[in-house]
């Protein structure tokens, strides 16, 4: 037995994948090999120190954000990137694994235990998607595929179409419950940049409710579009006063945002509380170190204006 096989397997070993009779020629050959008895000690330290950490499951915020990322980069990626060979030339990313042969296996068994568990715990808890949204006349998350348009109808009706397996439409009032919940899952994850505005649109009409309002949050935050998140921007507003989340929101907008209407807009709705310490740190910020000369401009007018701190 060569000492190649012995460590491209020790990772089955350890986590007893190996056949019988195979695991009896490892141990044999680590018996005799001082170098692959080092390589399978190695392991079994590592694999013992991982499984002292608790898994942490990924927020559902931070998932979507992830998700519009990834969709945005891949629109993005020029023909002949890394996504095009990965697919087309998957003979390079091979050789990568080909030389990783501990790195591979364990992504392989970790992916495959994970995905049985995972299948199990969703089969044995919860009915399927169809059930579910036949028993509560509701679409869920998971059986809708994308929000295909938002048109608002004469008379405060909303007509949204959505694809599960294939098209559908729904009907109601921005009041119900249903067409609230399609509106929430389209501004947060509809490819089509069109339809995120039409949703946030219809959202600010109802800042009110704490799901809207954290959804106008996140768009603010994460919405790639900056049409998307001028509207986000018109939904907070009338909250710059009452809500420290949409004040922390705005100021954050104010200093990162990349696109300069949207930060001279967060600025202008924060004039309510320009006077708050939070706010005026930011502004004094920005007064002496923005790139932008209207930013920098304005933060100074507004510093102008305020009464000094005794």
């Amino acid at each position: 037995m060569k000492c190649e096989w012995v460590q491209q397997n020790i990772l089955l070993y350890v986590y007893d994948e190996l056949p019988d009779d195979a695991r009896y020629e490892l141990e044999q050959h680590t018996a005799r090999c001082a170098t692959c008895a080092a390589e399978l000690e190695t392991v079994r330290e590592f694999h013992s120190e991982l499984s002292r950490f608790p898994v942490a499951e990924p927020s559902p915020n931070l998932l979507t954000a992830s998700r519009m990322r990834l969709q945005e980069a891949l629109e993005t990626t020029q023909q002949g990137g890394f996504w095009h060979r990965l697919v087309f030339d998957p003979w390079v990313w091979l050789r990568e694994i080909r030389f990783a042969p501990a790195l591979a296996a364990t992504l392989f068994i970790l992916g495959f235990a994970g995905g049985i568990g995972t299948a199990y715990k969703v089969l044995k808890t919860s009915p399927p998607a169809e059930v579910r949204e036949a028993n509560s006349g509701q679409p869920s998350e998971s059986s809708i595929t994308g929000i295909r348009s938002v048109t608002q109808q004469p008379g405060n009706q909303i007509t949204i179409k959505y694809d599960t397996v294939s098209t559908q439409e729904a009907q109601g009032s921005l009041n119900d419950q249903k067409i609230q919940q399609l509106l929430l899952f389209a501004a947060r994850n509809n490819y089509n940049s069109g339809v995120r505005i039409d949703s946030v649109g219809l959202l600010t009409q109802n800042p009110e409710d704490t799901q809207v309002r954290e959804t106008l949050i996140y768009a603010l935050r994460y919405d790639s579009n900056p049409g998307v998140r001028l509207k986000a921007l018109d939904g907070l507003a009338r909250h710059v006063k009452d809500d420290v989340r949409v004040r922390d929101a705005l100021l954050e907008a104010l200093i990162h945002d990349s696109n300069p209407g949207v930060r001279t807009e967060a600025l202008k709705l924060l004039s309510p509380v320009q006077a708050d310490s939070s706010v005026r740190a930011v502004l004094e910020h920005l007064a002496d170190t923005d790139k932008n000369q209207y930013i920098r401009t304005q933060a100074r007018n507004v510093l102008a204006q305020l009464p000094e701190i005794d």
